[in-house]
């Protein structure tokens, strides 16, 4: 049964992005789910998954590493081996031929990998282990001590994010997003907790921001800055990072983006009420995508319509929604029509594979 149509004419209107025009402002966020070959490779089942939601204005897709070394979970998706390139071509050419547009998320997992499932030790800023455990082939198991990363190092990631993001391209994305939120390797590099060097890349905030500077321009100067956006998450602390001096790091790395500007800035865990917020907004001159925190245990029953248009209200240009978009391939029409919503099935999430939880959310029925 629906109900009333919400008002909601903002959201629905067109909106450039770059060279694109959106058809509205409702983006589906990045959502790993693991699904990939264990090489890394999108699979088939990936391709009918993001066509499925290719009536969102953008899709975002999943975390995909640059480099072997960044891996964080099995079975995630990469984007630095032709055969890469063209797993997510297949999925692009079934994007596209539903109408829909993408960019790649590329993320370098930093310490949160493991060399059970790269073969690789982890590296970071500094050898600080991520806490707990985490998820490899054989199931969760210790965290290991990452290798400090050389100045050497840190030049070469560089220059695996720039040439992922001409992978990306050839894949048939539109753009990527480079990923420096949720505890993350950018996001290592940006927090105290996690940063702990003396050198150019540690201490002060205008050190530590320098990495994710380097790696935000390199993308832009290889693909085109409209081609590119940045994720952050102020105050996350997902995955144990703490950054210590929250209120200093945007302000200074939005700053030193200033001139090479990417086409968007995408903010995690987005609070209209929060200070730190409403200074990214006054300060990041260009779009600015908002993710909003929607509550744990359920997708909210109008969608998330009621926080996008407070995020709107605050000031953001574009919405990114991810259980919603996951649950509801055709999220866009129940938010149109004010049709009933999907909920999440938590136990088929990640780690699982296969069509449940997956592919099978059922659609409204033509007509309904």
């Amino acid at each position: 049964m629906t109900t009333a149509a919400p008002s909601s004419p903002k959201l629905f209107e067109t909106v450039a992005l770059g060279p694109l025009t959106l058809p509205h402002r409702l983006v589906m966020a990045p959502l790993t789910r693991n699904r990939a070959t264990p090489e890394g490779v999108p699979t088939p089942l990936m391709a009918t998954y993001y066509a499925q939601r290719a009536s969102a204005g953008l899709i975002i897709a999943e975390a995909s590493t640059p480099n072997a070394v960044g891996q964080t979970y099995p079975n995630i998706t990469a984007i630095h081996s032709p055969a890469h390139v063209a797993g997510w071509r297949r999925v692009t050419d079934a994007v596209r031929a539903e109408g829909g547009r993408m960019f790649l998320q590329i993320q370098h997992g930093g310490r949160a990998g493991h060399p059970d499932t790269s073969g690789l030790t982890p590296v970071a800023p500094s050898p600080v282990a991520l806490p707990g455990t985490i998820h490899t082939p054989a199931g969760r198991v210790p965290s290991v001590v990452p290798r400090e990363m050389t100045t050497e190092d840190i030049a070469s990631t560089v220059a695996d994010f720039a040439s992922a993001a001409r992978n990306a391209i050839e894949a048939g994305f539109e753009g990527v997003e480079v990923h420096s939120a949720n505890g993350h390797l950018l996001h290592q590099f940006l927090a105290q907790g996690t940063n702990r060097r003396t050198d150019a890349y540690g201490g002060p905030v205008d050190h530590r921001i320098r990495f994710v500077v380097e790696v935000t321009e390199a993308v832009a100067a290889a693909i085109g800055p409209e081609r590119v956006g940045l994720r952050v998450s102020p105050w996350s602390t997902v995955n144990g990072v703490e950054e210590g001096d929250t209120e200093e790091i945007y302000p200074a790395l939005l700053g030193a983006l200033a001139g090479s500007g990417p086409a968007y800035l995408h903010v995690g865990y987005a609070d209209p009420e929060d200070p730190v917020f409403q200074r990214i907004r006054k300060d990041w001159p260009g779009t600015l995508i908002a993710n909003p925190v929607l509550p744990k245990d359920r997708i909210p029953d109008d969608g998330g319509l009621a926080h996008a248009e407070r995020l709107l209200a605050a000031g953001a240009d574009l919405i990114a929604l991810g259980r919603p978009f996951l649950a509801n391939p055709d999220l866009i029409r129940r938010m149109r029509t004010g049709a009933p919503v999907n909920q999440v099935r938590d136990a088929y999430l990640m780690y699982v594979g296969g069509e449940t939880g997956y592919t099978d959310y059922p659609a409204l029925p033509s007509g309904a």
